[in-house]
């Protein structure tokens, strides 16, 4: 979809791509698959950058990709909520596009997306509101190809 509507214009295709890949998310068991899983996903986005636009592929572009596959593709145990061998739990992203080409991104834990995705309403049984729980980390707005720049996380 991102090529077909935004292939004519580098940076809008960049930012359209970056904020698709913003939008996958993977918990798997063993290290090694999730470890692939990015790899698989990472030579995709590579490989159709390189096409379209060959002579002047960004490495900001890449290195944000890279960042967004790290953070949405976990190593984790989702039967448990939590990192295998850490028993950390396990952390997600939520990247929203704000203003063209910033992000805003929020860490949720994981149990909390999956324990609440049943709940359809913004109040309670008595009428009262529900509680919503607030994401364990808010970080500013960054643009999209300023991802993982300095960011250890």
């Amino acid at each position: 979809m991102v090529d077909g509507r935004y292939a004519k214009s580098q940076i809008e295709w960049e930012r359209y791509a970056v904020l698709a890949v913003s939008s996958i998310y993977g918990v798997e068991i063993l290290e090694d698959n999730a470890n692939e899983c990015r790899q698989r996903l990472y030579r995709i986005f590579d490989e159709n950058y390189a096409r379209l636009f060959k002579n002047n592929i960004k490495s900001v572009c890449l290195r944000s990709v890279k960042f967004l596959l790290t953070r949405n593709i976990l190593w984790g145990d989702a039967l448990d909520f939590t990192n295998p061998v850490t028993r950390e739990p396990i952390v997600f992203s939520e990247w929203s596009a704000v203003n063209g080409s910033m992000l805003k991104r929020r860490d949720y834990v994981f149990r909390f997306l999956v324990e609440k995705s049943h709940q359809f309403s913004l109040f309670n049984d008595e009428g009262e509101a529900a509680a919503i729980d607030e994401p364990i980390k808010d970080f500013p707005l960054i643009h999209f190809l300023k991802l993982g720049e300095n960011d250890t996380e």
